[in-house]
């Protein structure tokens, strides 16, 4: 059995090429990408350490993280498609240029 730091270590790797993703990048769609990156280290912490303690609760959980990644998606490709119909480019930094 793989002991539980080796996923810790994963999903800590995970989270921060999440972050670098979000905080480096400028690109709506790169964006996207890593906030599923980060969700996916949750995922990650919480079905091994459901298996490690022997509970259905860190499942239970993941799914429901599944389902928010479902819902960010169909939002996120809204606005990324909101961006390039006014802009001609997914760059988020153009984005406060969209003011009532």
């Amino acid at each position: 059995m793989v002991p539980l730091q080796y996923y810790l270590l994963l999903s800590a790797a995970l989270f921060c090429v999440g972050v670098f993703g979000v905080l480096a990048r400028r690109n709506a769609l790169v964006f996207l990408m890593s906030v599923e990156l980060m969700l996916n280290a949750a995922n990650v912490v919480f079905v091994a350490a459901s298996a490690q303690y022997g509970e259905v609760d860190g499942q239970v959980f993941s799914l429901f993280v599944m389902a928010l990644a479902a819902a960010e998606v169909a939002v996120g490709i809204g606005v990324v498609l909101a961006l390039y119909r006014n802009f001609k480019d997914v760059d988020v930094t153009k984005a406060t240029t969209m003011r009532w």
